[in-house]
């Protein structure tokens, strides 16, 4: 599966567009989208250019692909687009990695329209340590798409 529009516009939308580099919550240098590297494999430092809006969205499409794959490798059931949308966010977001260990997957590889899974994606609020209310909000707008038919 690959996601949609809505799926990317969701990651805009909470990412927001930053030109100059700037450390996340989780204090990783980041840069136009939520972008940790570049499609070079280079991550992002402090002291790297300003980059423009159409790089950042090609940035944003390159990292998506990566995520598409981490959570299609990972979701054993049959799931829908706005379910793999949801996800690829929820992974962007958090790391593939996270998303592997989580208990959101082990309930959703179990039943993945099991009403628990919303509580599972509120448990993701966290940067840095601290609960972010920008987290809260994106949880339950992905939770929200997830359970849209």
């Amino acid at each position: 599966m690959k996601i949609s529009q809505t799926g990317l516009d969701l990651i805009k939308k909470f990412e927001g567009f930053s030109a100059k580099p700037y450390l996340c919550p989780a204090g990783v240098p980041t840069i136009g989208y939520g972008a940790t590297y570049y499609t070079n494999g280079t991550r992002v430092t402090m002291s790297d250019p300003s980059i423009s809006e159409e790089w950042a969205e090609q940035l944003l499409s390159n990292m998506a692909h990566i995520y598409e794959k981490g959570v299609e490798s990972l979701v054993i059931p049959k799931i829908t687009q706005n379910q793999f949308d949801a996800l690829v966010s929820f992974a962007y977001n958090v790391g593939v990695t996270n998303f592997r260990k989580s208990t959101l997957l082990r309930l959703i590889n179990k039943d993945p329209n099991n009403p628990e899974i919303t509580t599972q994606f509120m448990k993701w609020v966290r940067g840095g340590g601290k609960v972010i209310n920008g987290l809260i909000k994106r949880r339950q707008i992905e939770s929200k798409l997830y359970f849209t038919p």
